[in-house]
């Protein structure tokens, strides 16, 4: 009986067969994977992570345009309309900051200069109207101080050139509670650690005097 050998030309014998095994196994590994899909992370419900994005738009305002005179101390000096998009499955609560940061002057701004500041807003609204009042907001929103020191909205005025507006949404894991009127600064340490997606719109304003 043949004894095959064991040298160079044994293994070369059998290099074929194991080359083909290995080309099959690698071909079902990626049989498996197109199958099954990328592993997605896990959220707290259980479900894959979703991927749609928040969005916040204003049907007044075209993104890097300017602000209509009425929703500035040029005219009514009304909130604009907003409405917003993808709030994650897992948020509690919205929160709402508008500020402008070019004061006073934009060729050498100081600071930022706070417009508007809302919080707890539900998770399932998708936005506010023109000229929004304090009682027609959202159940359950809380307001916060602006740099006029009083809640509410205050329109665009700047001083000189053209500032930018930036309407900044934030979808949190967490309702925040009374914070009793807080400032921009003191929300956004309450929001630490908590905000889940955040989206903006920028619009910008001179005044013409």
């Amino acid at each position: 009986m043949a004894v095959m050998g064991t040298g160079t030309h044994g293994a070369a014998a059998l290099r074929p067969p194991l080359r083909g095994a290995v080309v099959w196994a690698a071909a079902l590994i990626m049989a498996v994977t197109f199958a099954v899909g990328p592993i997605q992370a896990a959220e707290p419900n259980g479900k894959g992570a979703q991927h749609m994005s928040l969005t916040i738009t204003s049907s007044a305002i075209a993104p890097g345009e300017s602000i209509p005179p009425q929703f500035t101390c040029d005219g009514a000096d009304r909130s604009p309309p907003l409405g917003w998009s993808g709030v994650p499955a897992g948020a509690k609560s919205l929160a709402l900051i508008v500020d402008d940061p070019d004061a006073p002057d934009p060729a050498a701004p100081k600071m930022t200069w706070v417009h508007w500041v809302l919080y707890d807003l539900p998770p399932d609204s998708d936005g506010l109207p023109e000229a929004v009042s304090a009682q027609a907001l959202p159940p359950g929103t809380r307001q916060g101080s602006n740099n006029w020191k009083r809640t509410g909205y205050g329109g665009p005025c700047p001083p000189i050139g053209t500032h930018r507006y930036f309407f900044k949404l934030y979808a949190l894991d967490v309702q925040l509670g009374d914070l009793d009127s807080p400032s921009k600064a003191r929300l956004e340490q309450a929001m630490r650690g908590h905000v889940v997606a955040e989206a903006q719109l920028m619009g910008t304003y001179h005044r013409h005097r």
